[in-house]
């Protein structure tokens, strides 16, 4: 299932999830939240999908200013 959610509420929610962060280097740098793992969309692929474990949910989210 996608859902849409902000910022503090996939925070405040990131307890049995897995966090991936699909932000470039610099942004990750500013604003990514602690414990997520960081996978740049330009790196996502099913080899680097490998190192998330397949038995928690997933959540992905990226930064977007508008």
């Amino acid at each position: 299932m996608v859902r849409t959610v902000g910022h503090e509420e996939i925070a405040d929610a990131a307890d049995g999830l897995q966090l991936v962060e699909v932000l470039g280097a610099e942004e990750y740098e500013r604003i990514h939240i602690a414990g997520a793992e960081s996978l740049p969309l330009t790196m996502l692929n099913r080899d680097t999908v490998e190192r998330l474990d397949s038995s928690k949910p997933v959540a992905v989210y990226c930064w977007d200013a508008y």
